[in-house]
């Protein structure tokens, strides 16, 4: 292992692996990955997958835009031997209330004036698109067709190989045991294989980042919540795009391997860091994705698990450095959107920590605005 490292990045999911190659891409020569368990194997590895640029603040569509951006080229730029099977099969994003179809106009409207490939269309149009939609209960639905689908664990791992083939050390089965400082200062991190001299530390955690900043003595105003999702046997193609809707609480996408993978937001949800599945998620998926996509109710399925969603007040994540401690960048808290967000992301943090200009604004994202009161909503999250 490394005994000193320009950076130190805690967490090898799409975040942490693609902060690694961002850093090591703009020059940077010393930078180590330490993953406790393998690659992708925390909420990376354990999402929906789908990944979407219709958001209703001006930033997030930007943050999305540029991530997709990225994610059409990544074999090529990330030089990959395999393929992370990017399907752009669009986001149908489907409204039941008449507040809802109001806020698609303004969401519409945002998104066309950023230069997004995006319409507001019927129910009757949305059911050309899915025939087997039930639009009994839908008044309006938004469709743009670059959204899709990736599978996260060959991201991470073009990421991951990307990065080694430019000096990144990435650390798997190593667990962080704490955080060294001096003062106010980051001087090392200690693990179970040996301490790494360093002067930066980027905690990209996911559902363990609170444990993280409570090795330097800071409460991070983030918590886990346990996420669950379901797989169904694969059948032929018969759905291209994600069908999601924030109202009804569901998003349910066809992967390229023809299986249906779906899932459903339930603020009863144990904050106790476990990843078990509940026959009540079962039963509630089950209800909820018969009553929109009816001819799904007769797919087998095939297993569930769950994952930890890292959330923030206003489901937004935390990004850059904090003032307690000189040294410490966060990239936490993504409230579900971290694998969509992993290229932008990367770039991002590689930009601050290195002191330059950021591609996008994102500095109401600090830390302390929860603090000052001045959250950062968004109004199309499941």
């Amino acid at each position: 292992m490394n005994k000193t490292a320009d950076v130190v990045i805690i967490g090898g999911g799409i975040t942490g692996c693609s902060i690694a190659y961002n850093l090591a891409k703009k020059g940077v020569k010393n930078v180590v990955v330490i993953e406790r368990n393998y690659l992708a194997s925390g909420s990376t590895g354990r999402c929906g997958a789908g990944v979407r640029q219709q958001w209703g603040t001006e930033m997030n569509c930007k943050l999305s835009m540029e991530s997709i951006k990225f994610y059409e080229t990544a074999n090529e730029e990330l030089q990959y031997d395999g393929d992370i099977e990017f399907k752009q099969g669009g986001y149908l994003i489907v409204s039941s209330t008449e507040k809802e179809h109001e806020q698609f106009k303004k969401n519409v409207q945002l998104q066309k004036s950023l230069g997004m490939e995006v319409e507001q269309i019927t129910p009757q149009e949305a059911k050309e698109i899915v025939p087997y939609l039930n639009i009994d209960k839908i008044n309006s639905a938004t469709f743009c067709p670059k959204d899709g689908h990736l599978n996260p664990f060959l991201a991470t791992d073009a990421y991951a190989k990307a990065a080694r083939r430019l000096g990144v050390k990435i650390y798997t089965k190593t667990e962080v045991l704490g955080i060294k400082t001096e003062g106010s200062k980051i001087v090392g991190v200690i693990t179970d294989k040996g301490e790494i001299s360093t002067r930066k530390v980027v905690n990209a955690a996911g559902g363990y980042s609170a444990q993280i900043g409570k090795m330097v003595g800071v409460d991070l105003p983030v918590f886990s919540e346990r996420h669950q999702i379901l797989v169904t046997e694969p059948v032929e193609p018969t759905q291209g795009p994600m069908v999601m809707s924030f109202s009804l609480n569901i998003y349910c996408q066809q992967t390229p391997h023809g299986s249906f993978v779906m899932g459903r937001g339930d603020s009863n949800e144990p904050r106790d860091l476990r990843i078990t599945s509940s026959w009540q998620f079962l039963d509630e998926m089950a209800k909820t994705v018969t009553d929109l996509l009816p001819p799904i109710g007769e797919l087998r399925v095939i297993r569930q698990w769950s994952g930890l969603y890292n959330l923030t007040p206003d489901k937004q994540p935390i990004l850059g450095p904090i003032k307690e401690i000189e040294g410490l960048y966060l990239a936490i808290g993504f409230s579900g959107h971290g694998f969509m967000l992993g290229p932008i992301t990367g770039l991002l943090l590689a930009e601050q920590i290195l002191g330059e200009e950021t591609t996008i604004d994102v500095s109401m994202l600090d830390k302390d605005r929860f603090a000052r009161g001045e959250l950062v909503l968004e109004p199309s999250v499941v």
